[in-house]
C-alpha cells in the first residue's frame, strides 16, 4: 500500500467484540471524536467500505473479521441499470457484462431486507430487469414531482405507479445460475424462466459451461491444474484449502482450476484461469495458496499466521475478469460463445504497468 493511499483513508480491523454490531456503532467505537450525525453522514456520502465494498446501509451488521475503510473523499456512486451492457437476450435467458462494484445476488442473511434498504445497493440480479426494460424500451413508471397540484394526483396514484412497476419487473425477472464476486467484472448468464434456470444449473454442475477468466498475479506461474478441497474456515475465519489434520467439514467442496500463463509484465503475469468447478472465491484462493496472489486482492493477501503479502501493483481493484463464457442453449441447442475485453479501469492500469516495465 502506498503512502498516498494510506493518507486517503483510515483502516480499522474489527474484532470479536464487534460481532453482530451495527456498522455505525463499530465506527463510533473507533472514532469517538465523531458525532453520530457525522458517522451517518459519512455512510450516506459513500465514504465507508466494509471488506473493500462500498456500504450505504447504516443498519448493516458487521462481524469481528471485517475490515472497514473510512475514506476522506466520497467514492463513486453505486452501479445503476444503465451501467449494465446486455451481450445477448432472448425469451429464455440473458447474458450481461457485469461491472465491478456490484454484488451478483442478495446474500442469504439479507433476504428479509426492506425494499428501501435494498434500493440503497441493489444487486445485479435486481438491476438486470431494469436493464432489460431499457433494452426493450419499456417505459419505467416515475413518481410525479413533489410540487404538484392536488387535482393532478389521485389518492391512489403512488400505489398505482408501484403496481405498474412491479408488474413490469415481474415480466422481466431473472434467475441467477452462477455468481461473480462483487469486485470481479465480466460475463454472467441469467435465466428468464424457472425451467431454463434448472437446465442451466445442471449444465454448470456437469461442467458443460466454459468459463475462462483473465487475472494479473504476482510472480510467474507455470501452466498447472490446482485441485484442492475447500472449507469455509481454514482456521482464521476465511475460506481456504483443507490442511492436513483439519477435521472434515460437511460443507467442504472439491475445487479445480486450470492455470495458463499469457504474458509476463515485470514481476507480474497475465494468466488465464479456466474453472472446472465454481466454488466461492475459488480462483483467488488457489492463486494465493500457490504463491501467486491476485493483484488487488484485499482478503487473501493475509496469510493464515496473520502476516500480510505485500501488493505494490497499484491495482484499482482485484484484477480478475470473466473474459469468456460458452454454453449450449438449453432450449435451441445452439452453441454460444461470448468474449468481453478488460474493462476500462483495468485496461488503463495494465497498459501503465506494461509501459513501466518495458523500459526496464
Amino acid at each position: 500500500m502506498s503512502k498516498r493511499e494510506e493518507q486517503s483513508f483510515h483502516l480499522f480491523h474489527l474484532d470479536a467484540t464487534d460481532d453482530g454490531s451495527l456498522l455505525e456503532r463499530a465506527l463510533k467505537k473507533r472514532l469517538p471524536e465523531w458525532s453520530w450525525g457525522e458517522i451517518r453522514e459519512a455512510i450516506r456520502r459513500r465514504r465507508i467500505q466494509v471488506n473493500g465494498n462500498l456500504c450505504l446501509d447504516q443498519l448493516r451488521r458487521v462481524q469481528g473479521k471485517d475490515v472497514i475503510k473510512v475514506w476522506k473523499e466520497s467514492l463513486p456512486k453505486p452501479i445503476e441499470a444503465s451501467d449494465i451492457k446486455i451481450a445477448y437476450v432472448d425469451e429464455f435467458l440473458v447474458v450481461v457484462e457485469k461491472p465491478a462494484g456490484v454484488t451478483s445476488v442478495r446474500h442469504f442473511e439479507e433476504r428479509n431486507l426492506s425494499q428501501q434498504r435494498r434500493q440503497l445497493q441493489p444487486t445485479l440480479e435486481e438491476l438486470v430487469p431494469f436493464a432489460l426494460m431499457e433494452h426493450f424500451q419499456v417505459r419505467i413508471p416515475k413518481e410525479p414531482p413533489r410540487k404538484t397540484k392536488k387535482s393532478q394526483v389521485t389518492p391512489n396514484h403512488f400505489l398505482d405507479q408501484r403496481k405498474s412497476l412491479d408488474a413490469k419487473l415481474k415480466r422481466f425477472a431473472v434467475v441467477a445460475v452462477h455468481r461473480l464476486d462483487r469486485d470481479t467484472s465480466g460475463l454472467m448468464i441469467f435465466a428468464r424462466t424457472p425451467s431454463v434456470a434448472q437446465a442451466l444449473g445442471k449444465a454448470f454442475k456437469n461442467h458443460r459451461v466454459l468459463r475462462r477468466y483473465h487475472a494479473l498475479v504476482h510472480g510467474h506461474p507455470e501452466s498447472q491444474t490446482v485441485d484442492t478441497i475447500l472449507v469455509r474456515d481454514r482456521g482464521d475465519g476465511r475460506r481456504g484449502t483443507r490442511t492436513e489434520g483439519h477435521e472434515e467439514d460437511p460443507t467442504q467442496q472439491r475445487a479445480i482450476t486450470h492455470l495458463r500463463p499469457l504474458e509476463k509484465i515485470g514481476p507480474y503475469s497475465l494468466i488465464e484461469c479456466q474453472l472446472e468447478t465454481g466454488r466461492t472465491h475459488q480462483i483467488r484462493i488457489h492463486l494465493a495458496e500457490s504463491g501467486h496472489l491476485l493483484c488487488g486482492d484485499s482478503i487473501y493477501c493475509r496469510r493464515l499466521d496473520g502476516s500480510t503479502i505485500a501488493d505494490d501493483s497499484g491495482a484499482p481493484r482485484q484484477a480478475l475478469h470473466s473474459a469468456t463464457l460458452a454454453f449450449e442453449h438449453p432450449i435451441t441447442g445452439i452453441k454460444h460463445e461470448f468474449r468481453m475485453p478488460w474493462p476500462a479501469d483495468l485496461h488503463r492500469w495494465l497498459n501503465q504497468l506494461r509501459e513501466q516495465y518495458a523500459s526496464k
